[in-house]
C-alpha cells in the first residue's frame, strides 16, 4: 500500500502538500517524492528507508512553489515520475498493484516502447501505468484503457499545468477522498490527512470515477463504473486510526473486532494486551468486552522505527521488529497475558522477537489472539505478500500435509480438524500457550459493509 496525496490552492500549495503527505507516512516506507507546478513542473523524490519523510523532505519543500502538486508515500517504487508525452508534460503517482505488469511491460516494449525509470531491474509501475494512458488521445480515455488491461489495481493522480486528474482503482480496493478548505481542494488516500489541517470532506470517489481538480473547482470526469471491493485489511492494519472508508473509522473498527475475540474466548488472564501500534486497538476491545484490565507491557519506540510488516526485504523486517519494541518486565513478571495483534502474516518476527522478549521477561503464559482470520493467499491487488510460500499458514499446511497444496479449502473452514491442525502448528512454532484466529463472519460484521463490498480474497482466496 502506498499513499498518494493532490492539492491545489489559490496561493503556494507546498506546505500543504507537505503536510498531508507526511500524514501517510505509515503507509509506506521505500521512497517519497514531491512534484508541483509553478513557473515549471518541479519534483524531487528521496529514499525513506532510514530517515523519515520531514527529515528528508523539509528544507526542498522551502525551496519548491507552485500552486498545484503531487506527493506520495510509497512502498516500492520511485514516485511520482515525469513524462512528457502527447498529452503534454505531466508528473504521476499511483497506488496499487499490478499482477500483469511484466506482461503489459513485454508487450509495449515488443511495439517499439521504453522505459526509463525502472528500479531494481524492475518496471517502474508509475511509468508503466503512464504509457498505457498515452495509448489514447485524451487522459480519462488512457485511464479507462488502462483500468481494462491491468490485473490487479491502480488508484492514480496526475498532475497537469491545468490541474489535477485523479482516479480511484475501477473495484475501490484503494481509496481516494477529496476535500475543500477555504477554495484549497485537496485529494488524499486517507481522510485523516484532513483533520490537522482544517480540510472537510467534500466527496468520496467511488470505484472508477475520474475527477478533474483546478482552481476552478471539481469537475467530474467519468462516472462510477465498478462494484466496490474495498481491502478489508484497511481497517484491521494498514490504515491510520483516526481514517475512515467509506464512512467507516478504523479504531472503531478495531475496537469491535477486539470485543469479537473476546466473545469467542473463555481464557483466564490477568491482563489484555496489544502488540504496538494496530494490535492495541483490537486489545481495547478485547479488554472492554472481557473486563480483563488492558495494561502495556510492549511499547513502541517512535518514531524512529517504521512499520516491520511494509519493507520488501525481510532482513529489514527483522531489524525494525527487533529494535522497535520494548518489553516491560514489571508487568509481565508471572502474569497470564493475552496478547492481540492484527494478523499473522509470516510469523518471523512474532517468533523471533516479539514473543521472546515476552518470555524472557516472565510471562506465565501467553494467549495470542488474532484480529483477522488466517491469511491464506498472497495479495492480488497491493504490493505486500508476493508469494504463497511467505504465509505461515501455508508453512503449516506444506509440514502437515509434507507437499505443497494447490487445493487449501479443507483449511479455510474453521470447524474442519485441518483448520485446527494448522492453528495447532502455527501456535507451537510461535511458542505461544494458546492462538485463536478472529472468525471471517465476525471480522466482516466489526467493518459493517456487505461481504459483496469487501475484498476478503486474502482469506478466502476468491476475487470479486
Amino acid at each position: 500500500m502506498s499513499g498518494i496525496v493532490g492539492v491545489v490552492s489559490n496561493s503556494d500549495c507546498k506546505e500543504t502538500l507537505f503536510y498531508a503527505t507526511d500524514y501517510h507516512s505509515h503507509l509506506g516506507t521505500q521512497f517519497a517524492g514531491l512534484a508541483v507546478w509553478g513557473s515549471a513542473l518541479v519534483k524531487r523524490i528521496h529514499d525513506i528507508q532510514w530517515a523519515q519523510f520531514k527529515s528528508k523532505f523539509y528544507n526542498e519543500m522551502l525551496l519548491l512553489s507552485g500552486d498545484k502538486g503531487i506527493g506520495v508515500i510509497s512502498a516500492k517504487d520511485p514516485q511520482p515520475i515525469v513524462i512528457n508525452s502527447r498529452h503534454g508534460h505531466f508528473a504521476i503517482c499511483t497506488n496499487g498493484f499490478i499482477e500483469n505488469a511484466q506482461s503489459l511491460a513485454k508487450e509495449l516494449l515488443d511495439e517499439g516502447e521504453s522505459f526509463s525509470d525502472s528500479y531494481d531491474s524492475q518496471i517502474n509501475t508509475a511509468e508503466l501505468v503512464a504509457k498505457l494512458i498515452n495509448k489514447k488521445e485524451s487522459i480519462p480515455d488512457g485511464i479507462g484503457y488502462m483500468f481494462s488491461r491491468i490485473s490487479g489495481s491502480c488508484s492514480l493522480l496526475i498532475l497537469t499545468k491545468d490541474g489535477i486528474w485523479a482516479a480511484r482503482d475501477r473495484f475501490g480496493y484503494t481509496p481516494l477522498v477529496l476535500g475543500s478548505r477555504n477554495g484549497e481542494l485537496a485529494i488524499v488516500s486517507e481522510s485523516s490527512a484532513f483533520l490537522n489541517l482544517g480540510f472537510n470532506v467534500q466527496k468520496v470517489l467511488a470505484p472508477g470515477e475520474i475527477v478533474f481538480v483546478s482552481n476552478s473547482g471539481v469537475k467530474e470526469v467519468r462516472a462510477p463504473g465498478g462494484s466496490n471491493q474495498i481491502c478489508a485489511f484497511l481497517w484491521i492494519y494498514t490504515g491510520f486510526p483516526a481514517s475512515s472508508y467509506e464512512g467507516i473509522n478504523v479504531e472503531v473498527v478495531r475496537e469491535r473486532c477486539g470485543r469479537f475475540l473476546a466473545r469467542n474466548d473463555d481464557v483466564r488472564a490477568d491482563l489484555a494486551a496489544g502488540i504496538p501500534d494496530s494490535g492495541t486497538t483490537h486489545a481495547i476491545g478485547y479488554a472492554m468486552e472481557s473486563g480483563i484490565p488492558f495494561r502495556r507491557p510492549l511499547v513502541k519506540y517512535t518514531p524512529g522505527f517504521d512499520r516491520s510488516y511494509t519493507p520488501p526485504v525481510q532482513q529489514t523486517r527483522d531489524l525494525i521488529a527487533k529494535m522497535k519494541l520494548l518489553a516491560i518486565r514489571e508487568i509481565i513478571d508471572g502474569k497470564r497475558i493475552v496478547l492481540c495483534d492484527d494478523s499473522i502474516v509470516r510469523g518471523t518476527q512474532l517468533k523471533n522477537f516479539t514473543m521472546q522478549k515476552v518470555w524472557k521477561c516472565g510471562a506465565k503464559e501467553v494467549h495470542l489472539r488474532i484480529a483477522c482470520p488466517p491469511l491464506m493467499f498472497p495479495c492480488r491487488f497491493n504490493f505486500s505478500t508476493r508469494a504463497a510460500s511467505e504465509l505461515a499458514t501455508r508453512r503449516a499446511i506444506r509440514t502437515l500435509e509434507g507437499v505443497e497444496l494447490e487445493d487449501v479449502s479443507a483449511y479455510l473452514d474453521e470447524g474442519n480438524q485441518k483448520y485446527a491442525k494448522m492453528v495447532n502448528w502455527i501456535a507451537r512454532e510461535l511458542g505461544v500457550t494458546s492462538l485463536k484466529y478472529q472468525k471471517l463472519e465476525d471480522m466482516i460484521a466489526a467493518i459493517g459493509l456487505p461481504t459483496e463490498s469487501i475484498c476478503l480474497y486474502c482469506w478466502t482466496g476468491k476475487c470479486p
